[in-house]
């Protein structure tokens, strides 16, 4: 049982070192949050934020991972 969880921790610390490469190291070339697709609604003092287009990268990214990972 200890050791099912040390993996699993192991495996989501691998994960999330991955994770943090990629947004510190595409940050310079991919400006996360204003691709195409993301829309941004001001209106007075009110800000709407609707992230379509990077949700759809960071879920295709992933799930790509999540496949590696588990086959």
């Amino acid at each position: 049982m200890v050791d099912h969880i040390g993996k699993i921790l192991i495996i989501l610390g691998v994960i999330l070192i991955i994770t943090g490469i990629v947004l510190y190291v595409g940050g310079r070339y991919i400006d996360f949050g204003k691709l195409p697709g993301d829309f941004k609604w001001t209106s007075g003092n009110t800000t709407v934020y609707f992230p379509i287009a990077t949700c759809i990268i960071l879920s295709i990214i992933l799930s790509i991972i999540a496949n590696i990972f588990f086959r």
